[in-house]
């Protein structure tokens, strides 16, 4: 738990319900145990501005319960799709074997950690600053949108237009299955991955992929500084239009289009297509294992 002092004594709270309107509210050096917040009262903001928390085996079904929260626990519990918007402007947080199914569940925070956690939540994870996640499920559209200074480890996604204005990101070990991820993001790093969706990564700057597997069409266009490193693509067509690239594919690409500048280098390439005047062939030197046998 991350407290300035866990030698402190802190106040126990078992067994109980709450359903009033901040029923906890400025709380300080608190331990709520198996306790759930639901009820008629339909009672929202049960955590606002509070500080030291510790909230284990809690079942948490009213909304925006952890706002304005500093040094915040959370372990063994539940947040339901009615528990929406659950962390807002919290900072200092650990949750642990929980499942955050509510819509909007982390906005504008920081220093979070997530492990061993079931998401199911739309627009989740804004605005956010030092992230890590590992060992985790998730399932969203607009997954983790303008954050920065992120590290996933052994983390999987089902969702559409995810990571996208990311900066400073690290992801290894994880597997995507999106669509529209990492528009726009910037400083990039993605290791021993699987990356499948449609229209990957446009507008990025500074995305680099190794030993990754990239499933899908349409990938990787009008990107800045890109580097794919032994990876593999698989179904993936008109590619890298308008890119500065650097890629080593040991695979077949189904095809190339007005690729920019740099190189690409794969296993053999379907088709080439440069219909665009703008666009220069040499710029982009294009190899295949085939051509390069022939020259040596």
């Amino acid at each position: 738990m991350k407290t300035y002092n866990q030698n402190n004594n802190f106040q126990i709270i078992e067994n109980q319900r709450f359903d009033q309107e901040r029923a906890l509210y400025g709380s300080e050096k608190l331990k709520v145990i198996n306790c759930a917040f639901d009820g008629p009262a339909d009672g929202e903001s049960a955590f606002k501005e509070c500080r030291d928390i510790s909230v284990d085996k809690c079942f948490l079904n009213l909304r925006y319960p952890f706002w304005h929260n500093s040094y915040l626990e959370i372990k063994n519990s539940e947040m339901t799709s009615q528990c929406r918007a659950a962390l807002w402007y919290t900072d200092h947080a650990d949750i642990t074997d929980t499942k955050l199914h509510g819509i909007k569940a982390l906005r504008e925070c920081r220093d979070i950690d997530i492990d061993r956690c079931d998401i199911i939540s739309p627009e989740f994870g804004w605005s956010v600053n030092n992230l890590n996640v590992k060992n985790t499920t998730a399932q969203g559209e607009y997954f983790v949108m303008r954050c920065q200074n992120l590290d996933f480890k052994n983390f999987s996604l089902n969702g559409k237009y995810s990571f996208q204005y990311i900066k400073n990101a690290r992801f290894i070990n994880c597997d995507f299955d999106t669509k529209d991820a990492f528009w726009h993001s910037e400083n990039v790093t993605v290791e021993n991955s699987t990356v499948k969706g449609e229209y990957l990564a446009w507008y990025s700057d500074r995305l680099t992929l190794i030993n990754c597997k990239i499933i899908g069409t349409q990938p990787f266009c009008y990107c800045s500084n890109l580097k794919l490193i032994n990876c593999e693509m698989i179904d993936c067509d008109l590619a890298f239009e308008k890119s500065c690239v650097e890629a080593d594919i040991h695979s077949h690409i189904v095809s190339v289009k007005n690729p920019y500048r740099g190189y690409i280098k794969a296993e053999s390439i379907g088709e080439i297509i440069i219909d665009d005047e703008k666009s220069v062939k040499e710029a982009c030197v294009i190899e295949t294992e085939r051509e390069l046998s022939e020259t040596h």
